[in-house]
């Protein structure tokens, strides 16, 4: 079993923690310090080793930090962790703090002593988020410090660092060979005038090289930091025992060293060397700057290529949602029938926790399965309206008649990374269930049908999936899609469907599509597909201008008893029902016969 219910830090524990911390900010001559959710390489996510953030305060959300002062100490997290957090937090020893309505610096201005010394560790913030953070304070006698990390020097139970061993990725699943993206983004370095770049993010370093690793969970990825230099050769800086046995797949252009050599072999270079604000550690800045290296901003050379997938890539992403759909459409007749015999017949009592352990299970059954790509959310009535929810022990609710059931999950298999999310109805459900999750699906249609001309951005066509909601008064919390990667991270940028999404959607390039609602103590509603973007064909009559369209790579069916149909357009219901038309042709020949009698009924046309 991939997933633990295993609650990683109780409420109780913060209080003590933080007067520990505490005691050591002041020991060192500071009146705060900062505890971000992030590694030294700056990646989504973190090992046990690096969870300081989940360790000091018990918030285990995938994107938030921490202040600490004197007398108050902030957990600054997003929309999507309002409920949340207030769940895994002390509320005596730590305050939560919505953030970016409320920015670092202002929450700091207002509660920070004048002339506070607030340390940080510079590993462990990027060089956009402290240059940002210095500017804001400019003028408030508030100043930043780096630090040796505080945390570090109070967690007496810390695990192990990550050492997981790395694999060759195959070319015929990449698409392209190690050498060629080498070469490709070497000349990119030459025709800026640049000698170098530096990576830090795990990902680009293992779409890069054609490798994939095991030091974190849910994202097969090596930690590492690499340089790549103008002529197309790299140093690589990770354990050489993760790499035992990769000599002859790196080949002579790539050298290993250890990560102890980073730092000096920084100084070493000769400028100008590219460094990515949004992604490189301050503390790398730092290292170049003191060895006076010329450095020049610049985006990470691997982020858009990887976002752009070969099509190889695409055909494995297609090839295992296939394979990621005959598990999920045996776990849903599996759970349709649990909840007719368990929940609605007054039988053995059915959790959360069993369903997430039964998902795992059908998704393992093929054999093929190399991890989850990130831990099931699945949330029963009112834990559904927890965006991000992990069921643990603590948490594990029984499934009751008439709720909703949110399920969120996704696969990790060689070819492809999956993640998608179905709501269920657990007997009748309310005509305000099935109105709110109508209008949710009105926006998932709307997006899967979208027609856009050539250089438009997430952000242009987000308001699509949200106008349906907008209607009724309601709107959710969180972007519509994000990128996902290939046997990578299942958050992949820089394509996004949100209000923030600036970049440019391109061909080849895979996102979710997630519209949702939540309404707190009540239920959560969320339907997503994964899409890729591609050509949309000429019109008869149109202008001759490139225009785009989405895709969809994911084919399970929708619940249509939370389907209002008079609520869908005529345009809405042929969506519908021919992509349970295509869902039933491409799923029926793979699964067993009592599946494809459940999923012959769940995809009749309304």
């Amino acid at each position: 079993m991939f997933q633990s219910f295993e609650a990683a830090t109780r409420p109780q524990d913060g209080p003590p923690r933080l007067v520990a911390l505490r005691a050591a900010i002041s020991h060192a001559g500071l009146t705060g310090f900062l505890v971000p959710r992030a590694d030294a390489h700056q990646g989504e996510y973190v090992a046990a080793y690096d969870a300081r953030l989940a360790w000091l305060t018990g918030f285990s959300g995938s994107a938030g930090f921490a202040a600490i002062l004197p007398e108050r100490a902030g957990v600054f997290i997003d929309g999507r962790y309002r409920v949340q957090v207030r769940s895994e937090i002390d509320a005596t020893a730590f305050s939560p703090v919505h953030w970016p309505e409320i920015k670092l610096a202002d929450w700091l201005k207002t509660h920070a002593a004048p002339g506070a010394k607030i340390g940080f560790d510079p590993w462990l913030h990027t060089v956009a988020e402290i240059e940002a953070l210095r500017t804001e304070l400019t003028g408030t006698g508030i100043t930043l410090f780096e630090t040796a990390n505080l945390v570090d020097a109070i967690w007496a139970d810390r695990p192990a660092p990550p050492d997981g061993k790395a694999q060759a990725y195959p070319e015929a699943l990449a698409g392209r060979s190690a050498a060629d993206k080498r070469q490709s983004l070497a000349q990119s370095l030459r025709d800026a005038g640049q000698t170098a770049a530096i990576l830090t993010l795990p990902d680009s370093i293992a779409w890069l090289l054609n490798i994939r690793g095991t030091d974190l969970p849910r994202v097969p990825v090596m930690q590492a930091f690499a340089i790549l230099h103008h002529d197309a050769q790299v140093s690589l800086y990770a354990s050489p025992a993760k790499l035992a046995g990769l000599s002859d797949h790196l080949g002579p252009e790539v050298t290993v060293a250890d990560p102890a050599d980073f730092a000096p072999a920084l100084a070493a270079l000769t400028g100008p060397v590219r460094i990515d604000r949004d992604s490189t550690p301050m503390a790398v800045k730092l290292a170049l700057d003191a060895a006076k290296v010329a450095t020049v901003f610049g985006r990470d050379p691997c982020i858009l290529p990887k976002a752009c997938k070969t099509a190889a890539e695409i055909a494995g992403a297609e090839a295992a949602h296939l394979r990621d759909g005959v598990a999920m459409v045996e776990f849903l007749s599996w759970l349709d029938q649990q909840a007719a015999q368990r929940v609605l017949n007054g039988g053995t009592p059915l959790t959360e926790t069993e369903v997430v352990t039964a998902l795992e299970t059908f998704r393992r059954a093929g054999n093929q399965l190399q991890d989850i790509s990130f831990d099931t959310i699945c949330g029963a009535g009112p834990n559904g309206a927890i965006v991000h929810y992990r069921v643990t022990d603590l948490s594990n609710r029984t499934i009751e008649p008439g709720q909703l059931l949110l399920i969120d999950s996704g696969g990790q298999y060689l070819d492809g990374t999956t993640d998608i999310t179905r709501t269920v109805a657990i007997g009748t459900p309310e005509p305000d269930h099935r109105a709110c999750f109508t209008r949710v699906l009105q926006g998932m249609i709307a997006i899967s049908r979208a027609r856009f001309p050539d250089g438009l951005a997430g952000r242009d066509l987000d308001a699509l999936a949200r106008y349906p909601l907008w209607l009724a008064g309601l709107d959710y919390d969180h972007g519509t899609g994000h990128g996902v990667g290939a046997f990578l991270s299942v958050h992949e940028g820089p394509q996004r469907l949100s209000r923030a999404g600036l970049e440019a959607l391109k061909p080849g390039m895979i996102l979710s599509n997630e519209p949702g609602y939540y309404r707190t103590g009540e239920f959560g509603i969320r339907i997503e597909n994964l899409i890729v973007v591609g050509s949309a064909p000429a019109i008869d009559g149109g202008d001759a201008r490139s225009m785009l369209c989405f895709e969809t790579l994911t084919y399970v069916p929708v619940d249509l008893r939370l389907v209002d149909s008079a609520l869908l357009s005529r345009d809405e219901q042929v969506w519908l029902n021919t992509y349970h038309a295509e869902t039933r042709a491409r799923l029926a020949p793979l699964v067993s016969p009592a599946t494809r009698d459940w999923l012959i009924a769940a995809t009749q046309p309304i």
